[in-house]
């Protein structure tokens, strides 16, 4: 099963939409939910770093028998930094942002922590693109 979907870059009145909805898609299949929670938040926070650092971007969700894989890949000012991005409680995330308790540096450390495979590849002034493993029969 595969889902795609586009994200507006400062929509956060949608974001979160996606997150939703293949939740629920992973429900009706009876996935387990422990392997549901870590997927979702894998995938929100993913969700949230293109509403909130990029002008747009897509989802793509692949659900297979034995795992799921998302791609998320924006258009947006990319990372300088991949590693120290991937440091807890580092963040870009502009004052605006963060008053409205986004922002906090945990989006890439809880993908790496709530995902069994993280890659993380970005072009600075070009974009980021991050895929997600999730293994369903471990």
């Amino acid at each position: 099963m595969n889902f795609v979907y586009h994200i507006e870059g400062g929509d956060f009145t949608h974001a979160g939409n996606a997150s939703s909805q293949v939740k629920k898609m992973l429900k009706q299949l009876n996935v387990d939910p422990v392997l549901i929670k870590r997927i979702v938040v894998a995938l929100y926070e993913g969700e949230v770093n293109i509403v909130a650092h990029a002008y747009r971007g897509d989802i793509e969700v692949d659900i297979e028998t034995d795992k799921v894989f998302v791609k998320l890949c924006d258009e947006g000012p990319g990372i300088l930094d991949i590693s120290l991005a991937m440091q807890e409680g580092y963040s870009t995330a502009s004052q605006s942002v963060r008053d409205m308790g986004f922002g906090a540096g945990m989006g890439l450390p809880n993908m790496k922590k709530n995902s069994d495979i993280l890659n993380v590849q970005s072009e600075v002034g070009k974009g980021t693109c991050v895929e997600l493993t999730t293994f369903l029969n471990k």
